[in-house]
C-alpha cells in the first residue's frame, strides 16, 4: 500500500477499509491482499502492454483486482459483467490481456472468454473449483505480503465503449480522469486533487466498469474507507448511508429516480445526512428530479458530463444549477465548447446547433486500436462531439436538448442501436429494422425496435424474437420493446434519419 494508506495501518489496523454485503476487510488485511496482489501482478509475463481483465460483479475483490494492478505497474481492463462469453472474448483479445479475474457469477463466461481469446490464466473468487481455474485465495497466498517498489509507473484502465458499428473500442482513462505520474508515489499526489480526497468514506454504487466508481475506488490508496454495494437496490443505498456515514459516492440519473420513488416512510427511515459530496454523471439529469434530491439531500451535487474517451468536460455544483436549471455546467480546463451548424460554423449563444468541445492539449478522443475511429471522431485536432444537441447561454452555461448521434443513453449507459440492428436483420422473418431510443420514465430512455416484417400476413412473434436476439447479444444491448410498422423513413440511398423516425414515431405519424 502507499505510505498515505500505509499511515492507517499503523494507527488504525482494526479500522474497517472496505466492506461489500458480505465481507469487510480490516486496513491490515486490505494492506496485505493489496501488496500480494500487486506484487503476484508485477512478476507476471504481461506482454508490451501489461494488461489484465477484471469481468465480475461488484465485490472487494473487484476493487482488489483492480487496485491490485494499479500497484503492480499494469493497466486493469474493466469488462461489463453482463457480456456473453463471444463479446468478452473479443475484449480479451483487443486488448491483449494475459491474465482474466472472474467472480461466480461470471465464471462460466470468463472461462470460455478466455479459451477463445487464448488467454492462459484465470483467476477466479468464491469459484466452484475447476482445473482452468486458479483460486483467488491461493493465488494471493503465492504473493510478497511486502510493498512493492515505489518506483513503478502507474498505468491508466483500457475501457471499451459501445461500438457504433457493433464492435466496442477501446480508449484508455484519459489524463482528466487518471491521475498519472511516473511513480506510485507520484500517482498518490494527483489523488490528493480530487474533489473526493478531501472527505470520509466512500460509497461505490455503480457497477466497476464504469469509470465513475472505478475512479472513487481508487480512494482506498489515500486512505479513504470504501464502502462497495452490489446491484443498485435502492433502499440497501440508504441503509448503507446510515450505517457507514458515507461522505461521498458517483450516480447516476436512474439512481435518483428510484431513491425517490421509495416510499416517504422508508427515505425518513435512513438517516444520509452524513453525505457531503454526490457527483452526477452518466446523462442529463431530468430538472424535476435533480430538484428533489437537492431538496432531500442538500445541495451536495455536482454535475459531471463527459464521456469515458475525455473525462468531464462539464461541471456544475447544485448552487449554480440553482440558478441555471437544467444545465449540464461550464467547461472546465482543458474543454472549451463551441455549438456548430451543419457546415460547422459556430451559432451564437442561446442558439440550438451541434454541440462540440476543442481539447487545449490538442488530445480529444482517442482509440489505441482504431486510428480510423479516432480520426471519425475528430474533425479537426482536438476538436470533438458527443452527439448532442444544444446550446450555450450568456453566461457560457451549456444545456443539452437532444441528440444527433444514433446512441441511446439507458440508465446512464450508452447502447449503440447497430449493435443489435446487425443481428435482428438477420432472422429470416425481418425485412428490416431500426432501432431508437424513446423516453423512459426510470431510465431516462428505452431502446425500441421498429420492425417492418418479411411477411405482413404471418409476421414475426415478438416475444419469441426477443429471445432469439437476447441469445445473441448482452440483454442491455437489447431493445425493451418491439413495435412492427410499414416504414421505417429511409431516403434514396438506403439511410434513416434516426432524429426524424424517433421524432415521427413519438408524434404518431409514423404509418
Amino acid at each position: 500500500m502507499p505510505q498515505f494508506a500505509n499511515e492507517k495501518v499503523k494507527h488504525s489496523p482494526n479500522a474497517i477499509a472496505l466492506a461489500d454485503p458480505n465481507h469487510s476487510y480490516t486496513w491490515v488485511e486490505t494492506n496485505e491482499i493489496l501488496n500480494r496482489c500487486a506484487n503476484n501482478i508485477l512478476e507476471s509475463d504481461l506482454g508490451e502492454k501489461r494488461r489484465v481483465a477484471v469481468f465480475a460483479e461488484n465485490a472487494g475483490e473487484t476493487a482488489f483486482a483492480h487496485l491490485g494492478a494499479l500497484l503492480g505497474g499494469a493497466s486493469s481492463v474493466p469488462v461489463n459483467f453482463h457480456l456473453t462469453a463471444e463479446e468478452a472474448a473479443y475484449i480479451l483479445e483487443d486488448s491483449e490481456a494475459q491474465i482474466l479475474f472472474v467472480g461466480p457469477h461470471t465464471l462460466e463466461r470468463g472461462l470460455e472468454a478466455a479459451r477463445q481469446a487464448g488467454v492462459q490464466k484465470v483467476i477466479g473468487w468464491k469459484c466452484e473449483a475447476n482445473e482452468d481455474l486458479v483460486d483467488w485465495t491461493n493465488w494471493l497466498q503465492e504473493g510478497n505480503p511486502e510493498n512493492p517498489p515505489d518506483e513503478i509507473k502507474p498505468l491508466p484502465n483500457l475501457l471499451y465503449t459501445s461500438g457504433t458499428t457493433g464492435r466496442p473500442k477501446g480508449t484508455e482513462l484519459p489524463p482528466t480522469m487518471f491521475a498519472g505520474g511516473n511513480s506510485i508515489t507520484q500517482h498518490i499526489e494527483g489523488l490528493k486533487l480530487s474533489a473526493f480526497a478531501e472527505y470520509g468514506t466512500h460509497l461505490v454504487v455503480g457497477p466497476m466498469y464504469h469509470t465513475g466508481p472505478l475512479s472513487g475506488m481508487r480512494l482506498l490508496t489515500l486512505g479513504i474507507p470504501s464502502v462497495v454495494l452490489g446491484r443498485f437496490d435502492a433502499e440497501k443505498t440508504l441503509a448503507a448511508i446510515d450505517q457507514h456515514k458515507t461522505e461521498t459516492a458517483v450516480m447516476v440519473p436512474t439512481h435518483f429516480v428510484r431513491l425517490l420513488a421509495l416510499p416517504d416512510e422508508i427515505k425518513q427511515k435512513y438517516d444520509v445526512s452524513s453525505m457531503r459530496l454526490a457527483a452526477h454523471t452518466g446523462a442529463k439529469c431530468p430538472v424535476d428530479v435533480m430538484r428533489s434530491m437537492i431538496e432531500w439531500w442538500g445541495p451536495i451535487f455536482r454535475d459531471a458530463y463527459g464521456a469515458s474517451e475525455v473525462g468531464t468536460v462539464c461541471a456544475i455544483t447544485s448552487e449554480e444549477w440553482l440558478k441555471h436549471e437544467g444545465s449540464v455546467g461550464r467547461t472546465i480546463p482543458p474543454f472549451s465548447a463551441e455549438v456548430l451548424d451543419e457546415d460547422f460554423n459556430v451559432l451564437p449563444p442561446n442558439t440550438e446547433g451541434r454541440l462540440f468541445f476543442r481539447d487545449a492539449t490538442g488530445r480529444g478522443i482517442i482509440y489505441p486500436n482504431d486510428p480510423e475511429k479516432t480520426a471519425s471522431a475528430n474533425p479537426e485536432p482536438g476538436l470533438f462531439t458527443l452527439g448532442e444537441i444544444g446550446y450555450i447561454d450568456d453566461d457560457g452555461y451549456v444545456f443539452i436538448t437532444d441528440r444527433f448521434s444514433d446512441m441511446v443513453v439507458s440508465g446512464g449507459v450508452n447502447i449503440y442501436p447497430a449493435e443489435a440492428e446487425q443481428i435482428l436483420i438477420e432472422h429470416p422473418d425481418v425485412s428490416d429494422v431500426a432501432c431508437i431510443g424513446i423516453p423512459h420514465p426510470d431510465l431516462g430512455e428505452e431502446l425500441k425496435a421498429l420492425i417492418i416484417p418479411t411477411n405482413s400476413d404471418t409476421p414475426p412473434d415478438i416475444g419469441e424474437l426477443s429471445e432469439w436476439l437476447r441469445e445473441r447479444l448482452t440483454h442491455y444491448k437489447c431493445p425493451r420493446s418491439y413495435e412492427l410498422v410499414g416504414r421505417l423513413l429511409r431516403n434514396t440511398m438506403g439511410k434513416i434519419n434516426k432524429r426524424k423516425l424517433r421524432d415521427a414515431y413519438i408524434g404518431g405519424t409514423l404509418d
